[in-house]
C-alpha cells in the first residue's frame, strides 16, 4: 500500500471516528427519523384502535345503522316487545335493554359484540348537550314547559296536592292524527303521583 493510501485511509478512519462521537450519533439519529416517526404513528393508531366502545359510539353507530339498514324505530320497537317510544329512547343511549332485547336490536343493527354489551349497562341519562336546545322540534317541547309549566304544577297540586309526577313509573303513547287541516302529533304521557311525605 501506497504513502498516499495509508494517509488517505487515515484521514478516513478519523472521520468515522470523528462520526462515532456526538456527530455520528445525530447522524444516525437524523436518518432513522423517518422510521421512528413511522413507528411512533403506528403504535398512535393502534392505542386508537384499541380505545373501548363508549355509549355515546354505539349510539352514534345505531343512528347510522338503522338509516343505512333502512330499520324503522317501530319495527325495532316491535322485534324487542316494547312500547315505540320506550325502545327509541333505549337504543338512543337512555334506558338500560335486557340481554334479550339487546340481541334483537345488535342483529337488526349489525352491531358489534361490545355494542350489544354496553346496551345491557345503565346509561348516564341525559341526551342533549346544552341545557336550552337547539335543534327546532326538540326546542318546542322546551317552549311548552316554559309557557305551560307553571300551570301544569297548578293543575297537579289542585287536583292530587303536593307532589310530582314521575318520569320513572312512566309511560308514554305517540300517534299520528288524520286531521283535515293537516296530521297532528299526538303525545299522551301519563306518570305515577308522587306526594312529599311528612317527617
Amino acid at each position: 500500500m501506497s504513502a498516499s493510501t495509508m494517509t488517505s485511509a487515515s484521514v478516513a478512519s478519523q472521520r468515522v471516528t470523528v462520526r462515532g462521537g456526538a456527530q455520528g450519533i445525530a447522524l444516525r439519529r437524523a436518518a432513522t427519523a423517518p422510521l421512528r416517526a413511522m413507528r411512533t404513528k403506528a403504535a398512535s393508531l393502534s392505542v386508537v384502535a384499541a380505545a373501548p366502545m363508549t355509549r355515546n359510539d354505539v349510539t352514534e353507530l345505531i343512528v347510522f345503522n338503522r338509516m343505512k339498514k333502512g330499520v324503522t324505530w317501530a319495527s325495532l320497537a316491535e322485534a324487542c316487545g316494547r312500547s315505540l317510544p320506550w325502545v327509541t329512547s333505549a337504543l338512543l343511549g337512555q334506558h338500560q335493554m335486557t340481554k334479550e332485547m339487546a340481541e334483537i336490536a345488535g342483529k337488526m343493527l349489525d352491531l358489534p359484540e361490545d355494542a350489544i354489551m354496553l346496551l345491557q349497562f345503565a346509561p348516564y341519562k341525559g341526551s342533549l348537550p346544552t341545557s336550552v336546545p337547539t335543534d327546532p322540534l326538540i326546542y318546542r317541547f322546551y317552549e311548552m314547559v316554559a309557557v305551560y309549566g307553571t300551570t301544569y304544577k297548578e293543575m297537579i297540586h289542585e287536583e292530587f296536592g303536593d307532589g310530582i309526577m314521575s318520569a320513572i313509573d312512566f309511560d308514554m303513547d305517540f300517534s299520528r292524527e288524520e286531521n283535515d287541516k293537516g296530521d297532528r302529533v299526538k303525545i299522551v304521557l301519563t306518570g305515577k303521583y308522587l306526594t312529599y311525605r311528612e317527617f
